[in-house]
């Protein structure tokens, strides 16, 4: 038997496993749940349900939770997994921050209709904004991004083009490509990604908007370093926080640390 067919093997595994993550990126990235397991009312909070219509017709759904004397208005883009009703602490602690709230799902996400891809998602945020802005009343110049995990490079797309008041970036990478290199270093990932969700090239592009970076130095899936290098990118002002604790977790297991950060950086861009 030839040995030629024994050295195309491991060329063709490595074709196959390349072919396999090109295919299976929106499983990857993307982990939604239709179900609803509790709503804001369940942790004490008033809220509505909000309705809203992204430019391309798809239909969202998220919450609003107001505030009687709102030191301003907070836009939540949660993480790549489950759905809104898993932030029912961070909207009570927002609360208590004093600060109204929108969380929308993403497309495919909850109530949300269509499926996730980052164009879509970028549309979603965009959606919740115009919402904020256009129906709520929302002031621009008091209002605050804040965008968890894969939120990050929703919120800072959007940062980079309506100039909140602040935008805060908790457990953020630089790029997806970035996290595949570091997931995936075998792989020609830069040609490989369909989906880039480039974070870096949004923070650079930050003009007169306050960033807060937060990030866990125990953060196994997203390692510090991507929050690191973003502040880094990034124009002032901006400010780092370091928690302790696992990825998308770390604002529970650094509570106190967490809040009196989130106050600093409210008190300095809200004033109050």
């Amino acid at each position: 038997m030839s040995a030629l067919p024994l050295l195309l093997l491991p060329l063709a595994a490595y074709l196959v496993a390349a072919l396999y993550v090109y295919a299976v990126q929106e499983r990857v990235v993307y982990a939604p749940d239709r179900l609803l397991r509790a709503t804001p009312a369940e942790a004490g909070l008033p809220y509505e349900d909000v309705l809203l219509t992204a430019e391309d017709g798809v239909g969202l759904h998220g919450w609003w939770v107001p505030h009687p004397e709102p030191r301003g208005t907070l836009l939540f883009a949660h993480g790549n997994a489950g759905n809104v009703s898993d932030r029912l602490d961070s909207l009570r602690l927002f609360h208590e921050l004093g600060l109204a709230t929108l969380i929308v799902d993403y497309r495919g996400y909850g109530r949300s209709e269509g499926r996730p891809s980052e164009a879509g998602t970028y549309r979603d945020i965009a959606a919740a904004w115009r919402h904020l802005v256009e129906t709520r009343g929302a002031d621009p110049a008091r209002t605050v991004l804040l965008g968890r995990s894969l939120g990050g490079p929703i919120a800072a797309w959007l940062a980079a083009r309506v100039r909140p008041a602040g935008l805060v970036l908790e457990g953020t990478f630089t790029s997806l490509v970035d996290m595949a290199r570091l997931h995936y270093p075998w792989l020609p990932v830069r040609w490989l990604a369909r989906i880039r969700y480039d974070t870096l090239a949004s923070v650079r592009r930050l003009a007169d908007v306050p960033l807060l970076v937060v990030h866990s130095v125990d953060d196994a899936v997203v390692p510090c370093a991507f929050g690191r290098a973003l502040y880094r990118a990034a124009p002032p002002p901006k400010r780092f926080l370091a928690l302790h604790g696992p990825h998308a977790e770390a604002h529970l297991a650094s509570l106190r640390r967490y809040r009196a950060g989130l106050e600093r950086f409210l008190a300095e861009t809200l004033g109050g």
